[in-house]
């Protein structure tokens, strides 16, 4: 909705709102980059909310006087509500919330003067070049209009959706293929040209991957060859080579870490423009999706004294009823209930069951006692695992294949899994406690930050010794196809829900929270 629509009571409003949106663009929001800011300047640093005090909580900025607002605590909420102030702007990502509308505006002034920002900070930085988005030229814009091969994606679109031959035994490989080729953040990742290849040689994954999306997205509906991509993972992945059948998993997490190890001169820089040089954390297009952060709290049984480590992590593996593990289920439903969008029904088992269970605490006993920095000696304890940081794509792994000296097996058990997914319960900042073995939740309805989408699921049928891959894709929001190496066929919501599940893949719903 255009602005101008909404500020006639300002004197002089479009010159006005034009000149105060350009200063506190230029004064306190940062560079919008896919992860929170990599540095914000010293006005921004001293931004606090005038009504709480709070630093850096999604500031918006009042543009009719100078006010400073929680948006998540409704502090500008209220300002706009008592003062009639109706415009206020984002200073974290330099979006104009309309508080009449109750949305975000667009203004194509407005947007013009954010984009001029954006590029004198990349280029201080020294990416400009790398980052700078195309806008056609008047030239441009007249070939475009008279293209004859220009093509208007519908919702029913199938572009995109390709097979992939069956090499001999590679079908772990395709099913994990489809799912990196239809995550969205990275599909924009590729087909906008962001890749910068600073290796010599010609066997840099990511480049091959970036080919990989072209053929696509090309349109072309013959199965694709993945001869080349096969070679590659051979060669930067040894324990992978040769034709005898892989498990999905370690691949997904093998292309994970050559692909993170092949992204260098896609790194983001710092505000020296200089790479980050954070081992755990380097901002590349694998970290910036795929990473999180796991907090381990150790607490001491004498003193309750708490050790926290924090470590990054690709995927959440969890263990499933059936296996040796102990396992019971969690859940507060049970009697057909509903909960995160999982039908609870007794017996059954959730992929809510599975984190809470990953998630509780557990006793280390005796035989496993810590030196705790508060007693000086070792003492029994209880660890819990919690999720510090989310990325925007959480795979879960469910652990089917049990392997022990004495032990090779499938757990077949049927685990049931949402469409949509709330983490908040499973956060390290979240208020819920367990108490007598239940959940205690405090629910908040405006926290979006935590929620996700199902857009992949990767299934295994057969034994341990003989199997075959597969994967469900969502190709837009309520169309879903099963790929089967060559073989794409369109499936139903409930053929998805109803699949066994071996790798569920999951995207952010809000990005623009982070």
């Amino acid at each position: 909705m255009p602005v101008s629509l909404h500020i006639t009571a300002l004197p002089a409003a479009r010159d006005f709102l034009t000149t105060l949106t350009y200063v506190l663009l230029q004064l306190f929001v940062p560079t919008p980059t896919l992860h929170p800011p990599l540095g914000f300047s010293p006005q921004a640093k001293s931004c606090i909310c005038h009504m709480c005090g709070a630093h850096l909580n999604r500031l918006h900025s009042c543009l009719y006087c100078v006010f400073f607002g929680c948006f998540t605590k409704k502090h500008i909420h209220e300002h706009a509500k008592n003062k009639r102030h109706n415009l206020a702007i984002d200073l974290l990502y330099g979006g104009i919330y309309c508080f009449v509308c109750q949305d975000y505006i667009y203004d194509k002034d407005m947007e013009q003067i954010a984009k001029e920002e954006q590029r004198k900070a990349w280029k201080l930085q020294g990416i400009g070049e790398k980052y700078t988005t195309w806008e056609p030229t008047k030239r441009e814009l007249e070939l475009l209009r008279h293209n004859p091969k220009r093509r208007k994606i519908t919702t029913n679109c199938t572009i995109g959706l390709r097979g992939l031959i069956n090499l001999g035994n590679t079908c772990f490989m395709n099913c994990i293929v489809q799912a990196l080729t239809h995550t969205p953040l990275l599909r924009d990742f590729f087909l906008s040209d962001r890749h910068k290849c600073e290796m010599q040689s010609n066997s840099c994954l990511v480049c091959e991957m970036s080919q990989l999306f072209q053929e696509f997205y090309s349109g072309h509906r013959s199965p694709h060859i993945p001869f080349r991509l096969l070679h590659l993972v051979w060669t930067h992945a040894r324990h992978l080579a040769g034709y005898e059948q892989q498990d999905a998993h370690e691949f997904l997490i093998a292309a994970l870490d050559v692909l993170h190890r092949h992204c260098k001169g896609d790194t983001i820089r710092d505000d020296n423009g200089k790479k980050a040089n954070n081992p755990n954390h380097c901002n590349c297009i694998i970290d910036q999706i795929f990473t999180g952060g796991l907090q381990s709290d150790v607490t001491c049984q004498v003193c309750h004294g708490v050790s926290t480590t924090i470590d990054p992590f690709w995927d959440i593996s969890l263990d499933l009823p059936g296996s040796s593990t102990p396992f019971w289920p969690l859940s507060p439903g049970g009697d057909g209930s509903t909960v995160n969008g999982e039908s609870h029904l007794s017996g059954s088992t959730t992929l809510t069951d599975c984190l809470r269970r990953f998630t509780r605490p557990e006793h280390l006993g005796s035989s496993a006692k810590i030196k705790c920095g508060g007693c000086h000696s070792y003492q029994e304890s209880t660890k819990q695992l919690t999720m510090k940081k989310l990325p925007i794509v959480a795979c879960f792994h469910l652990k089917r294949f049990e392997h022990s000296a004495k032990l090779r097996r499938k757990i077949t058990t049927y685990v049931s899994f949402p469409l949509e997914l709330d983490m908040t319960p499973f956060m390290a900042s979240s208020k819920e406690s367990r108490m007598n073995g239940q959940y205690q939740q405090t629910v908040d309805v405006l926290n979006n930050d935590n929620k996700y989408s199902l857009f992949a699921v990767v299934n295994h049928q057969g034994t341990l010794e003989s199997g075959h891959y597969t994967s469900f894709i969502r190709q837009h929001k309520d169309q879903w196809f099963k790929c089967d190496d060559a073989i794409i066929t369109k499936a139903s919501i409930k053929d998805v829900l109803d699949s066994e599940g071996y790798l569920l893949f999951y995207h952010k719903q809000f990005l623009e929270y982070e």
